[in-house]
């Protein structure tokens, strides 16, 4: 018998991404599902109803999308859209259940089953299915290209018949996936760049990019978690850093900010004294201003300039990239879904440890812990 995943159209602001491109839905449709995808929904990534149609989906309306029995989105699920989803189906897709917990708890009284796609483990095994770092690279890339394009200086350096124009120096603050590549895509620009880590550990990788690694005299800490997630400074240490950072920023003609920790305000690194000690014209992009910004300074969705420095805080750079986004994390979904359905559908794995440990919603509760805690 076969069972439906749908694709409905995304429709949070400025979203442009869809979540199964069209080499994916073959594969799906080969296997044996009824893939129903929402007219439209691939428009604004430059996938055309007629190129999932010749690949075999169904086109189909909003309700009937939300309806399958399998559902697979970008964003977060709206009131609306769980509202519609199938009583006991299932959904795979991202849906902040640290940030916005109540999404979860929605979800579960649907009777969904739900596996966030922010949760899957960081573990050998699940690396094809880590939606958040292959899109945190296109991140980085982004930001680095962003500032670029508003910089009122050259990255590389260049020698002319008028003189010799120094590069650009850049500072990468965070060296997880989306800081490693802003690393790497400054300096494939010309760009002189740097890099700060809480992490000793990414010193190397920092290096062999060609990068300098910033250490701060930092009373040494445990700063990574079971997760592989940098862990938030003590208050006091917190502040150390930030004055620390100071003449570093400075320093910097752009600063690429990308410390985010799941289910907490992003750290503050970059204060107003560290812009007031930048030059005038100067970029900070901050990656972290969903969650509240890395810089003091920073408007979550805003572009402002302070003390001469332009700070950017728009919320989804990756979008911007909507094909290859969309490309990626289809990709993601594709090893989700062939993991976790087979013949009959939708196949829970209780003995699964990417299961177990991106499951958040399961018959009617809440199930993950981390989730039912925020919850109370």
């Amino acid at each position: 018998m076969s069972y439906t995943i749908g694709v409905p159209k995304e429709t949070f602001p400025g979203e442009r991404m869809v979540a199964l491109v069209p080499e994916v839905v073959a594969r799906l449709v080969k296997s044996g599902a009824t893939v129903q995808v929402e007219r439209g929904a691939g428009a604004m990534a430059f996938y055309s109803d007629d190129s999932f149609e010749k690949v075999g989906a169904t086109l189909v309306s909003r309700e009937q999308a939300l309806a399958s029995d399998v559902v697979v989105k970008v964003k977060p699920p709206n009131d609306a859209e769980i509202a519609l989803m199938k009583e006991g189906g299932a959904y795979i897709g991202f849906m902040n259940p640290l940030d916005e917990p109540q999404i979860s708890q929605k979800m579960a009284a649907r009777g969904t089953t739900a596996l966030s796609m922010e949760m899957v483990p960081r573990i050998s095994r699940a690396q094809k299915m880590d939606a958040l770092s292959a899109l945190s690279s296109i991140g980085g890339y982004r930001a680095v290209l962003l500032a670029a394009s508003m910089l009122p200086k050259f990255f590389p350096l260049l020698t002319t018949a008028a003189g010799t124009v120094k590069p650009a120096n850049v500072l990468v603050l965070g060296a997880g996936v989306a800081g490693l590549q802003a690393i790497a895509t400054a300096r494939r620009l010309g760009a002189r760049v740097s890099a700060y880590d809480i992490r000793e550990a990414v010193k190397e990788e920092v290096h062999s990019l060609g990068a300098t690694f910033v250490e701060l005299a930092l009373e040494g800490q445990d700063s990574a978690d079971s997760g592989g997630y940098a862990k938030a400074l003590v208050e006091e240490k917190a502040k150390q850093q930030t004055v620390l950072l100071v003449p570093f920023i400075g320093n910097s003609d752009v600063v690429i900010s990308t410390a985010l920790i799941p289910g907490r305000k992003a750290p503050i690194l970059i204060t107003e004294d560290a812009v007031k000690a930048m030059a005038e014209g100067s970029i900070i992009v901050d990656m972290a201003a969903q969650n509240g910004g890395n810089c003091e300074l920073t408007e979550p969705g805003q572009t402002i300039v302070r003390h001469g420095v332009t700070i950017v805080g728009e919320a989804n750079l990756i979008t911007d990239m909507s094909v290859h986004a969309s490309q990626l994390y289809s990709k993601t979904l594709l090893a989700m879904l062939q993991d976790f359905t087979g013949e009959s559908g939708f196949t829970p794995k209780d003995d699964d440890e990417v299961f177990v440990g991106s499951c958040v919603t399961r018959g009617g509760a809440v199930v993950n812990e981390r989730v039912k805690a925020l919850l109370g």
